[in-house]
């Protein structure tokens, strides 16, 4: 699928790391560091805008690597891009450590998923079919 992007940053284009990769990696561009002190959040330009075609979005994820090793993570995971939005995608990360972490021009900030989705057209009922499950909700089955 080819998707039409314009680059402002110095970087390269987001790419696949492997080939069986779902997301692409997605760089800050920055002019200079950026300081996110405990529970402290942030927008982080990319220079990056996409137009997607219709039927689909790219969802902003975290990277695992600064979740586990520095409490980074962003704020609205996954983060959607809308395939008629086409200003500069901000990436929203938020500090759940207790130390203060410095964002660098040019970091891998989060990975970006782009996927299919399909439009809801609601159908009202009184009542909906029984399943195994039923109205069981968070933790219900006692397994971790």
């Amino acid at each position: 699928m080819k998707v039409k992007i314009i680059n402002k940053s110095h970087h390269p284009l987001p790419q696949y790391a492997t080939a069986l990769s779902a997301g692409m990696d997605i760089r800050a561009n920055l002019t200079e560091p950026v300081e996110l002190k405990p529970l402290g959040r942030k927008v982080i330009p990319t220079g990056l805008f996409i137009a997607l075609p219709k039927g689909y979005e790219a969802q902003m994820r975290p990277r695992s690597g600064l979740a586990i090793k520095h409490g980074i993570t962003l704020l609205n995971t996954p983060g959607t891009i809308d395939a008629d939005y086409r200003g500069e995608i901000g990436i929203i990360l938020i500090n759940l450590s207790s130390e203060a972490f410095v964002i660098n021009d040019g970091e891998r900030i989060c990975q970006m998923v782009v996927t299919s989705h399909e439009k809801v057209e609601w159908q009202p009922e009184e009542t909906l079919e029984e399943t195994e499950r039923g109205a069981g909700g968070f933790g219900h089955t006692g397994k971790n």
